[in-house]
Order: C-alpha cells, then structure tokens, then sequence
C-alpha cells in the first residue's frame, strides 16, 4: 500500500520526493474522480445542448475598469499563506518530515514569513500589472455562455455537499469518532472516516439547489451526471485500494479458487500491507494487525508498517471493476432512452444493486433493526434500488 505519493515513487522508482509527503494518496485518487466525473458531465451537457435540452444564455461582463484594494488583499493573502506553509513545507520537507507527519506541519503556525511576504507582494504586483494590461477604462460585454460552464459550479456543489454529508453520515455509523474528536479535538480526528451514501444524498441534494438557482433541468441534468458518477465512484475506490483506508473485506483465508488461478493472489485475499490506517492489534472483524518484520516480502514505511492477518477481500477493487462495468452501460444507454430521469433512475438501481452485495463481504457496523442486523449502507443501498424502480415507472407514466 502507498499512503501518500511518496511511498508509491520511492517502492515503484526508487525516487525519494520528501515533499511529496503531503500528496496522500486517497486524497489524489478523490481529487481524480472529481475531475473524471466533470470531464464526462462536460461532454454530456455539450450534447445535450447540440440537441435543445439545454439553453446557453447570454450575460454581461464588465472587463477592466479600477481594481478595488479587497481585490489586492486577497491576492496577496493567496500568495502570503502559499509561500509562508506551502514553499516553506516543501522546501523543508526532507527535514521536517523525518520527525513527525506531514498533516502535524501542515496544520500547525511554523513556516516561513519571509516567504510569506515575498509572494504575498509578487501575487498583488501581478494583479496590478493585469489591471493595467486590460486598461483603467471598463468595457462592457455581452457573451455567450454554454450549459456545459456549469460544470465548475456543479462540481463544487457536489464536492462541499458531499463532503459534509459523507462526514455526517459516518458520524451516525460510528458515534464514538465524535465523542473522540470532543475529547481530543484535532483535524485529522475530525477528517477522517467518510460514507459514500451520505456524500451522495447531501451532493445530490447541493446539486438540485444549483440546477434550481440557474435554471437547468433538473431531469436531463440528473441524466447527464449519472455516468460520469458512476465511473468517479470506480476512481475514489483506486483510492481506496491503493491506500488501505480500511474500505476493506472480511478475512478470506480460503484457498483461491481455480478459476483465478491465472490472476494475482491479491485479487483473492489481500493483507493491506503499510495501510494508511496503520492498523495494530486484534479487530471485531476477525483479523489482527502485525508489524511488518524484514521477513516479510513488503517494505516498511516508517509510521505504517503494519499488515492484516489473515488476508481480507479486497472490496474497494471489485468495487472499482463494478463501477466501470456499470459506466460501460449507462454510458451506451445514454442516448437510447428518450424519457429525462430514467438513466438517473437506472443508475440508482445499479448502484443499489452494486452495493448492497458488495456488503455481505465488506467490513463495517451492522445496527439492529426490528431483530435483523443490516448496515447502514444495505439499507440505503436498497432503498437506492426501490427508488430507481419507482422513479422509472412514474416517468414512464408522466410520459404517457
């Protein structure tokens, strides 16, 4: 396992970037399926626009004109805090990081001012020379903008509801993480720990108050996402796998069965060695984390040398492999199924679908309900299925 980018080139390359410490690899892998889900919503709603779903609409600008002093502070805050931690951390990290974790510099007051306020007055010196290279006098303009300039937006909506509604979900799974953070309050307590469904339900809901607020069709729009969605869910689960964020199976001590004979062992029964959680000690679910001794055939990086015994399923791969199957579909689909909502709806059956089975070999927190124990993401994932279903048939009726 690679916990950050550092790990992945020092064990693939043997190159040792100490400031590449910062980049974890969970983190990258997140940032990537933002960027694949855009990419994919780009190109939908610039044929759907080509078709008429949606609209461009047309907007005035103002360019050039005075450049107002909250203008330059905020240019030169930008640039203060990127000098004064950024440049100072990677300037120094072959040094710092040798005594602690990257997120303990990150989050503290050390670094450097005088860098601070060098590119503090180059980021304000830049602004004021654009300022003067459009000119002092404002000229209005009326542009066109595309529905596909609503992808920025969109984006951010998912990504700031998603975030807050994966971290308030995970929280309701697992309450003593709060009770925790009170008792010992710091960032990484707070940060770590998110559920997918709840990033979906808080998201999508952050989605449908953009689509409201700029007048987009909420249907086709939903229709636009669903493939795109899918495929960052595969990319976030590389994530996932690459790290060892604990989105692993139960144990597998089962021999592999014939059928993989020809692929690797850890498509089967995976130890999760020097897993970002850095998991030591025995754990409900029947595995215990060891040190990694130089027996072992995996390096030891320092802070996470540990690995799982036995082998667990590596749930987050097939995970991966089941979302770009389901892209695959809906991807070919997309332009087959004339009535707006149903790719939506079928996305959601897929999904619910996808992980409701993924569940029966997963690890996490099962909670009673009326005498049957069920996790928290079966019960979504199924309530996800039945939505699809209803949702399909009422559009097919609306329609009609």
């Amino acid at each position: 396992m690679y916990p950050t980018l550092y790990h992945a080139l020092l064990d693939l390359f043997g190159w040792e970037v100490p400031a590449l410490k910062l980049i974890n690899s969970f983190g990258l892998f997140v940032a990537l399926a933002f960027v694949t889900a855009a990419f994919t919503l780009r190109k939908e709603m610039d044929r759907r626009q080509a078709d008429g779903t949606f609209k461009a609409t047309n907007t005035t600008l103002t360019v050039g004109g005075p450049v107002t002093w909250t203008e330059y502070l905020t240019q030169a805050l930008i640039g203060f805090i990127l000098g004064w931690k950024f440049i100072y951390l990677a300037v120094n990290a072959g040094e710092l990081f040798q005594t602690g974790m990257p997120q303990r510099h990150l989050f503290s007051l050390e670094g450097s001012p005088f860098l601070g306020l060098i590119l503090a007055g180059a980021f304000a010196g830049w602004r004021y020379y654009e300022a003067q290279k459009t000119g002092v006098k404002p000229v209005t303009k009326t542009i066109q903008i595309p529905a596909s300039q609503h992808v920025g937006g969109i984006v951010t909506a998912a990504a700031i509801g998603g975030i807050v509604g994966a971290k308030f979900f995970h929280l309701l799974e697992y309450p003593d993480e709060l009770v925790r953070f009170f008792r010992e309050p710091s960032l990484a307590n707070f940060l770590g720990g998110l559920t997918i469904y709840g990033g979906l339900i808080v998201g999508g809901l952050a989605v449908y108050g953009y689509a409201r607020r700029h007048s987009l069709k909420f249907l086709p729009l939903a229709d636009a996402v669903a493939p795109g969605l899918m495929l960052a869910y595969g990319v976030g689960r590389i994530g996932c796998q690459v790290s060892g964020d604990g989105d692993w199976g139960i144990p597998n001590a089962a021999p592999k069965p014939d059928w993989m004979r020809l692929l690797p062992d850890w498509m089967w029964s995976y130890s999760f060695p020097n897993n970002v959680n850095g998991v030591y000690g025995a754990r409900p679910a029947g595995y215990t984390g060891k040190l990694i001794t130089p027996k072992d055939p995996w390096p030891i990086f320092d802070g996470y040398g540990t690995y799982l015994d036995p082998g667990v399923f590596p749930t987050a791969f097939y995970e991966t492999i089941m979302a770009c199957i389901i892209f695959g579909i809906l991807w070919s689909l997309r332009k087959r199924i004339a009535i707006p909502g149903r790719l939506f709806a079928l996305y959601c059956m897929f999904n619910g679908v996808e992980r409701f089975f993924i569940e029966k070999i997963r690890v996490n927190a099962e909670m009673d309900l009326f005498g049957l124990a069920a996790t928290q993401a079966e019960l979504i994932s199924t309530a996800t299925f039945f939505a699809g279903i209803v949702l399909w048939v009422m559009l097919g009726k609306k329609s009609q």
